[in-house]
């Protein structure tokens, strides 16, 4: 990109990083495009969580990648493919973006790694040009670390489950690895392409992935299960498993259906046991509410 551009989109990138740095929701709010300036309070909450572990940390921008969106009307599904790609795909200082619904205009992608007392995290802003100046049209702040551990860590013991023949654990990790890799989920790079490679060879047919969902069977009923993943609670990395519930109104009801489930799960899973240290439930009704348990591998029989 030319010069120019680059130098502005650091500079801009590096000034909104700065006022979240000092918890400035205020200042960022007016430097933000007008159709998120009216829905802030996400962008809001994530800069209040993430404010004490960027103040006083040392800050780093990478290069910025600039993107067209062009026509009239927006683009239900718009991919990005930036930089230089080889034979087998992405090379070292390629990225893929890939958003849904986005309306024509000029964006860039900004990154910022943080290192700070707290842990190290990346900072992810869209920006959209408005005029000479650059807004924010988007804010995503993720840690580089869960529990103290780092994709590589989930990457390597991901691999030691498959040596085992866990691959439901080796899956799980792997997703942790690749999410920990990349600084946002629209975004995909050389290293994320070949950790889903690695995650591909394990994928289970048996867990809910992509929307579909699998069915569990609980004492005799069918459940539904919508979605897993690791979720780190406390100092612990436990699993997150959430399932559809017709109603949930009778919380003493579905709390029991619930530790049914979590039972019934690592029952039907037991290397599940190796890997996590509790598992969480959460039934969800058809509004989208849900009411949740948790129980400790140990209370697991």
């Amino acid at each position: 990109m030319d010069a120019q551009v680059r130098s502005a989109l650091e500079t801009t990138s590096k000034r909104y990083f700065d006022m979240a740095a000092r918890g400035d929701s205020t200042g960022l709010r007016q430097n933000t495009i007008p159709s998120l300036a009216g829905n802030f309070g996400g962008i809001e909450a994530a800069v209040k969580e993430n404010q004490p572990a960027f103040a006083g940390a040392q800050a780093n921008v990478r290069p910025p990648f600039l993107l067209t969106a062009e026509g009239n009307q927006p683009l239900a599904h718009a991919e990005f493919l930036c930089g230089v790609f080889g034979s087998n795909g992405q090379t070292r200082d390629s990225a893929v973006f890939v958003f849904n619904g986005l309306p024509p205009g000029k964006y860039a992608v900004a990154v910022v790694d943080t290192k700070g007392a707290q842990d190290s995290r990346t900072l992810t802003m869209i920006l959209q040009q408005m005029g000479e100046n650059w807004k924010l049209a988007g804010f995503y702040a993720r840690s580089s670390q869960i529990n103290g551990h780092d994709a590589a860590w989930f990457a390597q013991k991901a691999r030691e489950f498959k040596t085992k023949g866990q691959n439901h654990n080796a899956w799980l990790y792997f997703r942790e690895a690749i999410m920990l890799t990349s600084p946002a989920d629209f975004m995909s790079t050389l290293a994320t392409d070949k950790l889903y490679d690695e995650a591909q060879s394990v994928q289970p047919a048996d867990l809910p992935v992509d929307g579909k969902t699998v069915d569990l069977n609980v004492g005799g009923a069918t459940h539904k299960l919508i979605a897993i993943f690791p979720l780190s609670v406390g100092t612990e990395l436990n699993l997150l498993v959430r399932y559809q519930a017709a109603d949930i109104s009778n919380t003493a009801q579905t709390f029991q259906t619930t530790v049914a489930l979590m039972k019934a799960l690592v029952t039907k899973y037991p290397e599940f046991r190796d890997a996590f240290g509790g598992v969480v439930a959460r039934a969800v009704d058809p509004s989208g509410q849900d009411y949740g348990a948790m129980l400790p591998m140990k209370d697991i029989k």
